[in-house]
């Protein structure tokens, strides 16, 4: 596929915050302003308020290198994802790290457990430490992350995603789209009443994409969309159970169930075999993520795989290649589109 020629990006990091703007704007002395951030209890909370805001309004990033190393660049790319212990994104930060590793970068990793406020903590922290670059997941974030990302004059790229109208580097697929393929798949295998479970982690912005997508298609075909949204936080497996369990005693039906991700659908999966389902001839079960166990269910568990480790490999290979690292014969692309695979098993 050919991407459109989009126009060339807005230079970053024209005229960089200081602290000493903070403080005259904020009224207050650059002392006061270090203080907020060094030994926040020693400013009153009249004080900390207006530097606060102040920092958000200008997208401020203190910056934490020492003396005469400020103005360097380390060779040290830092990454925020949503989750570090899920499994979905082990191969984009396995494939990052070894591309990187090659060229003598080091990866500094954080997880913002799907907050907004996380990661713009994140974000904050490792700019202030000057990386050589930055990488996020997805478009979803806070004004002040926005706020910092746009001032940045380092190379920002956005994983797990694409946004062709965004700024940064853009290297993932659609939410959007994995929902309609989702939808049209099961319509296709002849389903009619297909439900699709929300993530119990509340903050799973790019879960709703893909509802949103399951929805619009649904609506296109003339069936009537069914989501069910589990209780907020409540552990994965658990959240599949009581999708399962309380779809399965509805007056009708679904004849299949699209999970947001594959840990829910084994949960389901796993409630409904207790309940004496048979899966697919009384309900077609699908997951996304295709996570190592999703072939090891019985029944096996169709699911959609995302690009893990190409998002990985690709987001490092833009970084370096915008670091001068690798030779390229034009400017960087902001445009990696990448495609899904839906893997097909015996659960649908």
């Amino acid at each position: 596929m050919t991407a459109e020629k989009t126009p060339g990006r807005k230079r970053r990091g024209a005229g960089r915050v200081t602290l000493n703007t903070v403080a005259k704007q904020a009224g207050v002395s650059a002392i006061t302003v270090s203080r907020y951030f060094n030994q926040p209890e020693q400013v009153s909370p009249e004080r900390r308020e207006r530097i606060a805001a102040v920092v958000n309004e200008l997208g401020y990033v203190p910056n934490l290198v020492a003396g005469g190393l400020a103005s360097a660049r380390g060779k040290i790319v830092a990454m925020v994802i949503p989750n570090i212990s899920g499994p979905i994104f082990a191969n984009t930060i396995q494939g990052f790290s070894d591309t990187l590793s090659r060229h003598g970068y080091q990866l500094l990793l954080a997880s913002s457990y799907f907050s907004l406020e996380q990661e713009e903590n994140a974000v904050r922290a490792f700019l202030g430490w000057s990386p050589a670059a930055l990488v996020l997941t997805s478009h979803f974030h806070s004004a002040g992350t926005e706020k910092m990302i746009a001032e940045t004059d380092i190379p920002v790229i956005e994983t797990w995603d694409y946004q062709p109208e965004r700024d940064p580097v853009q290297i993932g697929f659609s939410h959007y789209e994995v929902g309609v393929a989702a939808a049209r798949y099961l319509h296709g295998k002849g389903y009619r009443r297909i439900a699709f479970v929300q993530n119990s982690a509340a903050g799973d912005l790019s879960a709703l994409e893909r509802r949103d997508g399951y929805t619009a298609t649904i609506l296109e075909l003339g069936l009537e969309p069914w989501v069910f949204t589990p209780d907020a936080d409540r552990a994965p497996f658990e959240a599949g159970k009581q999708a399962m369990d309380a779809l399965m005693n509805a007056a009708l039906r679904p004849d299949a169930i699209i999970f947001a991700n594959d840990n829910l659908a084994a949960g389901g999966l796993l409630a409904g075999q207790r309940a004496g389902l048979k899966v697919p001839e009384g309900c077609a079960v699908l997951g996304f993520g295709d996570y190592p166990f999703a072939e090891m269910l019985l029944p096996s568990l169709s699911t959609i795989k995302p690009p893990a480790l190409e998002m990985g490999v690709m987001a490092a290979t833009r970084v370096l290649e915008s670091l001068g690292e690798l030779p390229v014969e034009h400017e960087v692309s902001r445009l990696n589109l990448l495609e899904c695979l839906l893997i097909e098993r015996e659960s649908a």
